[in-house]
């Protein structure tokens, strides 16, 4: 299928939404913007694309679904798959992780793919959707109105000054300019070891599908190492290392090519790229303040291990996009984006917990947590129950907004709590919906038929109906939950028999959906609500609230 093509901007001599920063979640902001048919300008303060190193590779499938929808399918395309994920103690496995889909998704749990090639991806869609990026461009300043955002930037041609209705920045761990300028603090931890990554190019036969994770080996004692297959043929191995590692003298003394020997034997490898880091567990005090909003690394730093960073932030630059494409079409109200730091800074604090207590057990801080370690270690490679305390990561998982002002909760569908690794929750109302296959002859918006529930979903508001007691009209029963919901919302919405579009069973038996139901999904896939159809002041008050407006109903919303 074609690469969804952006909708051309309702006013073409509209201020743009500025977009601070062009890596992979400014890339991805600006593309969903432009998906909404919201002009975008892109900003960034290198002089080009520097295409160096893998950085963050893990991708999951509910951000490789996001740039589904926008046109960059190829990252999951050309990604590695790995679904199942080892943790070893010493040389002795202790549990293998194999991730579920409560769906029929055909996207993979995760990929792996370096991110100068999604990078490449982003970029490339970004000129068929006829967005720029200015480069040479360094935010010095950035001050608001009443009717928009004025951003200074520094270029080789002098000062420049840049006008939009709002701004998203996305420049990353060191965008502390915009922090300061909105009198924001970043406060967190710095651990002191260090984790050195290399990435090899070897042939290392069953490893090429499946992420290893090794406490205390006899190859790094008393540490840490993570091994991470990539696309051809290519491996990233973390270690774990002392704060004062020295990689030109590791280097230098041979010490490196002996370390990477002692994990792979006498096989032939080449080093693509290697690099230190050492990181850290930060959260921005507020990620919204008025029309600027911070997004991804701008707004939050987490250790890796889990794949966090930027999977949390691409959920980020979603949550951000359909929010102002919805105010700027005046489906919502300015206010409505203060939702973006209600829900994103709470997964910012759920994100930093998960990986805090990861980094606790993988570098312990005291004596107190490092007997703790080796003793949940030790009773580990016997007692299967010990085994859940081994803290090796909790992989990346979307954020559920079970707690927004944007959910109706329903006690027949309660949150259940943080599923055991590997596992989603339930659904119910702050969940996301599982993706499975769908049919929609000529799809919502005309042209090809979408063939994922996902991509259906982020066309608007969507109701989809469950069962229905017997002898109850169908036709009736959508027309007027669908009159209900468009009487609430000027923004698009749409109604589907879960029965005529659920091609595989697999949505009905995801969703549990009882006789007379109603799912009510946001724009990002989210569910909002479970209401009974008979009900229909229910459903359109389930659509007000979803969008902010629980108070008052809207115009009606003109037809699919």
């Amino acid at each position: 299928m074609r690469p969804p093509a952006p909708r051309p901007p309702a006013d073409t001599s509209a201020e743009p939404v500025l977009v601070l920063g062009a890596g992979p979640v400014g890339q991805t902001a600006a593309l969903l913007l432009a998906r909404r048919g919201v002009p975008v300008r892109i900003v960034d303060s290198r002089p080009e694309r520097d295409a160096v190193g893998s950085k963050a590779i893990c991708q999951q499938r509910d951000v490789l679904d996001v740039w589904d929808w926008v046109g960059a399918g190829e990252v999951a395309e050309e990604g590695l798959t790995w679904d199942t994920a080892r943790t070893f103690y010493r040389d002795s496995e202790l549990f293998s992780v194999r991730l579920a889909d409560p769906g029929a998704s055909p996207l993979p749990p995760f990929v792996n793919i370096s991110q100068s090639r999604t990078e490449e991806i982003l970029d490339r869609r970004l000129a068929e959707a006829g967005v720029a990026i200015s480069w040479d461009h360094t935010v010095t300043g950035i001050e608001q109105d009443d009717t928009g955002v004025t951003v200074t930037c520094d270029t080789p041609a002098g000062p420049v000054r840049l006008r939009g209705t709002h701004a998203l920045s996305c420049l990353g761990a060191h965008g502390g300019v915009v922090r300061r300028a909105l009198g924001l603090g970043f406060e967190g931890t710095s651990f002191q070891d260090r984790f050195l990554i290399c990435d090899i190019r070897a042939d290392l036969g069953d490893w090429a599908r499946e992420r290893r994770f090794y406490f205390d080996p006899e190859w790094n004692p008393g540490r840490q190492v993570l091994i991470h297959p990539c696309p051809d043929s290519v491996f990233r191995i973390d270690w774990q290392v002392p704060a004062d590692f020295d990689l030109e003298a590791e280097e230098a003394s041979g010490r490196l090519d002996a370390r990477i020997r002692q994990i792979i034997g006498e096989k032939p490898y080449e080093i693509v790229w290697h690099s230190v880091y050492r990181f850290h567990t930060r959260v921005v005090d507020r990620m919204r303040a008025g029309r600027i909003l911070l997004v991804g690394d701008n707004a939050h730093l987490v250790a890796p291990f889990g794949a966090r960073g930027l999977n949390s932030g691409v959920q980020d630059a979603e949550n951000a996009a359909w929010k102002i494409a919805y105010v700027r079409a005046g489906w919502a109200d300015e206010e409505f984006l203060e939702t973006y730091h209600t829900e994103r800074h709470a997964a910012a604090l759920e994100n930093a917990e998960i990986t805090g207590a990861t980094m606790r057990f993988l570098v312990p801080q005291d004596e107190a947590e490092h007997t703790t370690r080796v003793s949940v270690l030790e009773q580990a490679l016997t007692d299967e129950a010990a085994r859940a305390r081994v803290d090796s990561g909790r992989l990346a998982e979307p954020f559920w907004y079970v707690d927004s002002p944007l959910t109706t909760p329903n006690a027949r569908f309660p949150f259940g709590g943080r599923p055991p690794r590997g596992r989603a929750p339930e659904p119910c109302p702050g969940v996301i919906a599982p993706d499975a296959p769908v049919e929609v002859p000529g799809g919502p918006s005309g042209g090809d038929a979408p063939t994922r529930l996902r991509s259906l979903l982020r066309e608007g508001v969507t109701l989809l109906l469950g069962p229905l007691p017997e002898g109850t009209d169908a036709d009736a029963a959508r027309d007027g939950v669908l009159a209900a919901a468009r009487g609430a919302t000027g923004a698009p919405v749409a109604a589907f028999h879960l029965a005529d579009i659920d091609t595989t069973g697999a949505l009905a038996k995801a969703l549990d959906c009882h006789p007379g139901g109603v799912w009510v999904l946001r724009p990002d896939a989210h569910i909002a609500a479970v209401v009974d159809a008979a009900d229909t002041g229910a459903v359109a008050a389930a659509v007000r609230t979803c969008l902010g407006r629980a108070a008052a109903p809207e115009r009606p919303a003109p037809a699919l």
